[in-house]
């Protein structure tokens, strides 16, 4: 047993880490478990596709199309009727001039080309660009 007396004891002036890298620690789980539940997006089941290319990680313009047939333009439910001004309105900010559309697997095609129907809408809002989002098939997703 050491007892020290006089004034020859130096004071530790060094932080104590253990209680920082347990907060970091907790921080890192909480963000390692909410990461996979925040998804971009509408809700949908995209279909499938064999040849597909890359595409951007955050698309600036898209428009989602649920299986019920209601539609989203970047997170902004649209009508019929209100379909052409969202996307005039999304393209004004857009650097990028693309269209991008995840649909359900489920819609018809022939929901979309219909006459009036939204390749009509994207017709005369003066979209050309446009590119399909699809998942990735592969060999066990026959």
């Amino acid at each position: 047993m050491a007892i020290s007396i006089g004034g020859e004891e130096k004071v530790k002036s060094e932080p104590n880490v253990v209680p920082l890298c347990d907060v970091l620690l907790v921080l890192l789980i909480i963000f390692m478990v909410v990461t996979p539940l925040v998804q971009k997006g509408v809700d949908l089941r995209l279909p499938t596709a064999l040849n597909t290319i890359s595409m951007p990680e955050n698309p600036e313009v898209v428009l989602a199309i649920r299986r019920d047939g209601t539609m989203f333009v970047n997170q902004d439910q649209a009508t019929m009727d209100k379909l052409q001004a969202l996307l005039e309105e999304a393209f004004l900010s857009a650097s990028d001039k693309k269209l991008y559309i995840r649909i359900d697997s489920d819609v018809e095609y022939g929901r979309l080309v219909e006459p009036g129907g939204v390749f009509d809408k994207l017709k005369e809002a003066g979209i050309e660009d446009i590119g399909i989002i699809t998942e990735v098939k592969t060999e066990k997703s026959d």
